[in-house]
């Protein structure tokens, strides 16, 4: 389950020394995006060549060659406007082929679920003539309809990719001939380079393809999700858009959705000899009901990467897999006496010698370095803090880059440990920073936030030494000394057991100790999620606060950035501790001189939604009102990947579930509660809503609701987001002011 975070909804709140103005804050310039930051989108490092980097322009028409040490322009590396035989205007995305030789430029895109989509794909190549010009003439990928995850062979000469969950081939030194590898591509049934709805949601990738170093070989996953149970909501023809099929008799969409304890799909790995056409299925000792997350060539064509989970996820497993001869030699293992953290897969990066991982088997999630043969050369980091992510090894200098939250589990840096074991600080400001290295790791793009500072994006070296500033955001700064914001500022408190808990607050404008103000609560409260940060946002909790309420976010047991205990606490027993520290919050801000404590609201998205309805029948009656947004309700009614890396089976957790339900505790919720839900969120079913209403009903328990038509985990389109928020502020006013 992904959190629907408020700051990535918005690009969002506040900051502590720009001048105040009069003007007050409105809900539609906020949903509009009136205050979200200026960013760069779109930037690839340009493959094999680590002096540049690539950025599709505002319009999405061109795509330019920018300098890593200056950020100028060098040059329009494509333009729909000026190319040959170009068919559209404009484009969605576009990828390069691993030698920088072609790109691939995505257009008519239609999102499936939340990373894959299909897309009428074109090729353009980048290669010159004698005379030194581009050819400068578009080709379009396939004639056979809209494709899925296309993907270069190493030498840029041929694209394999997926078509109604079959592989495809198109040779492009043969006339772009195109051959179809698999067969037996079925929908809700066998998948062939793709994840299933699952292992999309909650492994998070949408491809399951790859070519070997020799451009020789292809490896897929195949899934068969044949025994999968099915799930289907309900489609009307609705607006923004209008489905006119569905205008007198409304539809439905059924797809394979596993439930914790039911089957998932029998998963294998497959290769293709692309000479040859003969299809192997690779011997991997995994379990029957195991999981295979990642496969990945190394940069020998006889090394096949493949990645697996026991079903429980607490044992990783990393093999390597002859894609000819079909064995496969464990490499690595690594176990936990709870659960593998997702964040594994794409911390490992393999390299001629030597490949990374990353693992919490110290407590604290840190950077291992390992030989090719699988033998552990050294432990790069350790100490009380979390590596969130391994950017690259420089060969050359022997160097690891990446970054960490050394400083506080509110901040993340970036450093460099030299081969002697040198670790050095390269970001230079405190705050939150996002980098992406060149390919030869000699620059890096730093994204840095804080409370205080809209994103500035900077380029460096990788000493750390900027180079030049991109982005200032000094525009929206400007702007923002127009209006009269409340500021967030972090606060930290004890609980009644003794546990610090990180908290952040925002007072109204005009706050005074003389008066007492409602408090409104927001979090998310996932197992390793963060809402804690310091990073700049305007939101619609900022617009609350600028309301007259007090406005607190704190991250309780369970959340992330304090270590593998503090994270791993709430284990077969989600819930119950998270909503603990919500209540123990909510009396805490209830002691304080300026707070009405008759007058406390809680909300929250996803977790948050189930995290709402866990503290408001948590038993103590300290919440006046609460809105959960697409909340689950009941453990049984979510995925298998997820709830089980957190609950085990139903059968093996009886007691467990039982207590983590929040109908198990809803004759004792207390308060007054708005429950929201998109009718087709094909991630926490609406059956979770309508469910625990009927519970509620039965017992006598009034609550409002409010329901989205058509309307996805997301719950946004047209008018939707504004009248979401525009709900929940009215609710909230009528309820605690």
């Amino acid at each position: 389950m992904k959190q629907i975070s408020i700051a990535l909804l918005f690009c969002l709140c506040t900051w502590a020394s720009f001048a105040q103005g009069s003007k007050s804050l409105d809900l539609k310039e906020i949903v509009a995006g009136k205050f979200r930051p200026e960013n760069i989108h779109g930037v690839i490092p340009i493959p094999g060549d680590g002096e540049h980097y690539s950025q599709m322009n505002a319009d999405a028409t061109q795509i330019i060659k920018y300098s890593f040490k200056t950020g100028k322009s060098v040059e329009v590396l494509f333009d729909a406007a000026t190319a040959r035989e170009c068919p559209f205007k404009t484009f969605d995305r576009y990828s390069f082929s691993p030698d920088g030789s072609k790109l691939l430029l995505a257009t008519k895109t239609t999102p499936i679920y939340r990373h894959s989509y299909t897309a009428v794909h074109y090729l353009y190549s980048l290669k010159r003539n004698l005379d030194g010009k581009i050819n400068n003439v578009v080709e379009k990928l396939s004639d056979g309809g809209p494709q899925q995850v296309p993907v270069f062979s190493p030498d840029g000469n041929l694209v394999a990719f997926v078509r109604n969950n079959n592989i495809f081939l198109v040779k492009l030194l043969f006339g772009n001939s195109e051959s179809q590898v698999t067969e037996d591509g079925k929908e809700n049934a066998v998948l062939n380079g793709i994840p299933d709805w699952v292992y999309e949601e909650e492994f998070s990738f949408n491809r399951a393809l790859e070519f070997s170093a020799d451009n020789k070989m292809l490896a897929f996953i195949r899934f068969d999700e044949t025994e999968v149970p099915s799930y289907t909501f309900p489609l009307f023809a609705g607006e923004a858009p209008h489905i006119a099929a569905y205008e007198k008799y409304p539809g439905e969409y059924t797809y394979k959705y596993p439930k914790t304890g039911e089957a998932n799909s029998k998963v294998s790995v497959h290769t293709f000899d692309i000479k040859s056409k003969v299809i192997r299925k690779l011997n991997i000792p995994m379990d029957a009901d195991g999981y295979i997350p990642r496969i990945r060539f190394t940069e020998d064509p006889n090394k096949l990467a493949v990645m697996t989970l026991n079903r429980h996820q607490n044992r990783f497993d990393l093999y390597f897999a002859d894609p000819r001869s079909t064995v496969c030699k464990l490499a690595l293992r690594d176990e936990s006496d709870t659960y593998i953290k997702e964040n594994v897969f794409d911390n490992i990066i393999f390299y001629p010698e030597n490949f990374s991982f990353v693992s919490e088997k110290s407590g604290y999630n840190h950077l291992y370095w390992y030989s090719m043969g699988g033998n552990l050369l050294k432990q790069v980091t350790a100490g009380n803090y979390e590596i969130k992510e391994f950017l690259g090894y420089d060969s050359e200098e022997g160097a690891f880059y990446f970054t960490s939250n050394e400083e506080s589990p509110m901040h993340k840096a970036v450093y460099k440990i030299d081969r002697k074991g040198k670790k050095e600080k390269l970001s230079t400001q405190k705050g939150t920073n996002n980098v992406q290295f060149s390919t030869n790791m000699k620059y890096f793009m730093n994204r840095y936030t804080s409370l205080s500072t809209p994103t500035v994006i900077t380029l460096n070296d990788h000493t750390g030494k900027t180079l030049t500033t991109l982005v200032s955001n000094e525009a929206l700064k400007q702007t923002l000394t127009e209006y009269n914001i409340p500021q967030k500022e972090f606060f930290t408190f004890q609980t009644s057991d003794g546990t610090t808990l990180n908290g952040w607050m925002m007072k109204p404008a005009d706050f005074s100790t003389s008066r007492k103000y409602p408090v409104l609560m927001y979090q998310y409260s996932g197992p390793g999620s963060q809402q804690v940060l310091d990073n700049f946002s305007i939101s619609w909790e900022t617009y609350m606060a600028s309301q007259g309420y007090i406005v607190v976010c704190v991250d309780g047991r369970g959340t992330g950035g304090r270590g593998a205990e503090f994270e791993k606490c709430t284990y077969l027993n989600l819930g119950v501790k998270e909503a603990k520290d919500q209540v123990e919050t909510a009396l805490y801000m209830g002691s304080q001189s300026y707070v009405d404590k008759n007058r406390i609201g809680i909300w929250g998205w996803s977790y948050g939604g189930y995290m709402t309805i866990m503290s408001m029948s948590e038993g103590t009656p300290v919440f006046k009102a609460g809105v959960a947004v697409a909340a689950v309700t009941d453990w049984n009614y979510y995925d298998t990947i997820y709830g089980e890396r957190f609950m085990r089976a139903p059968k093996e957790n009886a007691e467990g579930y039982k207590t983590s339900s929040a109908f198990t505790r809803a004759d004792k919720l207390n308060g007054n509660l708005l429950l929201v839900h998109g009718m087709s969120d094909d991630n926490v079913h609406f059956q979770n809503c309508t469910e625990y209403a009927e519970h509620l009903v039965q017992l006598g328990k009034q609550f409002d609701m409010q329901v989205y038509t058509n309307r996805n985990h997301g719950i946004y389109g047209g008018n939707t987001r504004l009248h979401l928020y525009t709900k929940l502020t009215n609710f909230f006013n009528r309820e605690l002011k």
